[in-house]
């Protein structure tokens, strides 16, 4: 919370700094948002990391979904044997379902753990990509400003300032022409 706010306050005060002073000799500031999440989701390379991700996730749960069907038969064998089984193979029963519940809930959360690491690396690298190519952007079209459009941040910006498509755009050209390489 209060790196938003420091963060708002930031921004504001950089706004405020930029259009205070400007002479008549001056130009004025130009100003640009990109709604940075937005960007990714809907870039060639952010829907294919989806594909990927939608994928990586389908396969885990797949396995996952087995091996919940496993342990649910073995609970419901050891509900509807348990009363006729001897002590001892209900003890062992019951220790094997621990132990499969056990595994199931470490796999469960290993994957959980996998499908965030891929979208973190995959995502990383798509976020760090477009952000330079805001930056080729600003310096090509002279921007002194360009903020992302987070909510938290952005209470208001008129649509003639956002450049996301213009992003996106340039963004997708320069990986067809790395691919095309």
């Amino acid at each position: 919370m209060r790196k938003v706010v420091l963060a708002c306050i930031l921004g504001m005060s950089l706004l405020f700094i930029a259009t205070s002073h400007v002479s008549a000799a001056e130009t004025a500031v130009k100003l640009g948002i990109v709604d940075l999440n937005r960007a990714v989701n809907e870039s060639e390379q952010g829907k294919k990391a989806k594909i990927e991700l939608e994928s990586a996730i389908k396969g885990k749960q797949q396995a996952l979904d087995e091996k919940g069907k496993a342990l649910e038969k073995l609970k419901s064998h050891l509900d509807e044997q348990g009363s006729v089984m001897s002590a001892e193979a209900r003890k062992s029963k019951q220790d094997e379902l621990e132990r499969f519940t056990r595994e199931y809930q470490r796999d469960l959360s290993d994957s959980q753990n996998e499908v965030q690491r891929k979208e973190g690396e995959l995502i990383g690298q798509i976020v760090k990509d477009i952000r330079e190519i805001i930056n080729i952007v600003a310096h090509e079209e002279k921007y002194d400003l360009i903020l992302d459009k987070i909510p938290s941040l952005v209470f208001f910006a008129d649509n003639g300032l956002d450049i996301t498509d213009k992003v996106i755009k340039k963004f997708d050209e320069s990986k067809r022409k790395t691919v095309n390489k």
